[in-house]
């Protein structure tokens, strides 16, 4: 790679370190890529696995999943590597039992790449959605590995795009097919000259739908909703929004109440969360050991275990999702799925289906206080409005499932016929 990429992969890794000295997070990566080699070679072997595929962080692995699963079923004996970039994914998903093994990749370093390609020997690779690694494609384009990408979706504003990018759109070239989300991306890949895509649709709404048809029920959230109380679902919330909608919240005290699922749920997280709610809060955990009486003033229940939230969106009126007044939203599909309407913050522009729903009417976009409370209001007051709303966005999932088929049989069905013809 051009040297100035490798000084700057050198400096952040030198970053990283200096800074795992003050953060958890990044001292749980840094010291799971100094394993990540020798925990490969003593899990796979000397054979190293068929398939590799590796998602920046949880969120890209719920988009990667359905394609993991369906290998599995599909192929069960061959040997799956799952690698993350961040913490977020590997210590939540390192036990996962639909593949082989599960390791942290390494900074993206020449003599890192060359060890862990000699050890994983992947015969193919799929990278989930954003990732682009300019020694690791590299590598595997000379080393004549078959290398996709899946659920990717480009924007002008990308680096690809600019005068400068040059860098990274050779990246690009060392894909053997990428699978993108829609014809946008498929038309600014052209304009590039990359020509080698092909438009396959979000493995995320297979995910989702997969989720809805084997959900639990959580008995305690069942008896909770059903009180006959308007009920907010907060999914990923951030305090950023709580701001804006807990005000509502206890302004609408006798008609409302909500299940808050943080994004993060530390001690001291959750102690700010109740305190909003002036004793009318109560840790999901809790919750669940008391009897029906002694919860009958409680209006919030904050889920602190993971786990629980794609099924705790079906008891819902409305789904609120977090992350928009920050760096991003997140996953709205999962909320979508029940067939309720969605509303989320300003950040949302990089994501298609938020775009899609917001366009459709099935979500709403809130960019302050006021418009949180008149959406919300109408919302509430308006019961033909939230059921027109919901429908919309239950049949925009539906009508967006079948990327994982296309793309497993793109890969995986028909590049083995073309292999055995050719034989």
């Amino acid at each position: 790679m051009n040297p100035l990429y490798n000084g700057a992969v050198h400096l952040i890794a030198a970053c990283a370190r200096v800074m795992s000295a003050h953060n958890a997070k990044i001292k749980k990566m840094i010291h799971g890529q100094s394993e990540a080699i020798e925990h490969i070679r003593a899990t796979l072997g000397a054979r190293g696995c068929d398939v590799w595929i590796h998602a920046a962080s949880l969120g890209e692995f719920e988009q990667g999943r359905p394609m993991i699963e369906r290998l599995k079923r599909e192929q069960p004996d061959i040997k799956i590597l799952l690698t993350f970039f961040s913490p977020s994914g590997y210590e939540i998903r390192k036990n996962y039992s639909y593949v082989d093994a599960v390791a942290y990749l390494p900074f993206d370093k020449p003599s890192n790449v060359r060890q862990f390609l000699d050890v994983a020997k992947p015969r193919t690779v799929i990278f989930i959605k954003y990732e682009f690694w300019g020694n690791y494609l590299s590598n595997l384009k000379s080393r004549n590995i078959p290398t996709y990408i899946i659920s990717s979706i480009f924007r002008p504003t990308q680096v690809f795009f600019k005068p400068w990018g040059g860098i990274f759109r050779n990246m690009l070239e060392c894909f053997n097919r990428i699978y993108v989300q829609d014809e946008d991306s498929r038309r600014l890949l052209d304009s590039i000259g990359v020509k080698h895509v092909a438009v396959a649709g979000d493995t995320r709404f297979d995910r989702v739908t997969d989720i809805m048809n084997s959900t639990f029920d959580i008995e305690s959230v069942r008896n909770f909703t059903s009180c006959g109380k308007f009920t907010l679902i907060a999914g990923s919330s951030w305090e950023a929004d709580e701001d804006i909608y807990i005000p509502w919240l206890n302004a609408h005290r006798t008609s409302t109440q909500a299940i808050i699922a943080p994004h993060e749920f530390d001690t001291p997280r959750l102690k700010v969360l109740l305190d909003k709610f002036k004793g009318e809060a109560m840790l999901l955990s809790e919750y669940e050991k008391l009897s029906e009486k002694s919860t009958e003033n409680i209006r919030a229940i904050i889920v602190d275990s993971f786990g629980k939230l794609s099924s705790i969106y079906r008891y819902g009126d409305i789904a609120y999702i977090g992350g928009g007044f920050g760096a991003g939203i997140h996953n709205i599909n999962e909320a979508a799925v029940y067939g309720i309407p969605v509303v989320f913050g300003p950040k949302h522009e990089k994501f298609k289906e938020a775009r899609d729903l917001v366009h459709n009417q099935g979500a709403f976009c809130i960019r302050n206080q006021e418009e949180c409370n008149k959406v919300l209001n109408n919302l509430l007051d308006c019961t033909a409005l939230r059921t027109e709303a919901g429908q919309i966005a239950g049949a925009y999932i539906k009508q967006n499932i079948g990327a994982t088929d296309r793309i497993y049989n793109d890969i995986f069905v028909k590049e083995k016929n073309r292999n055995n013809t050719n034989d």
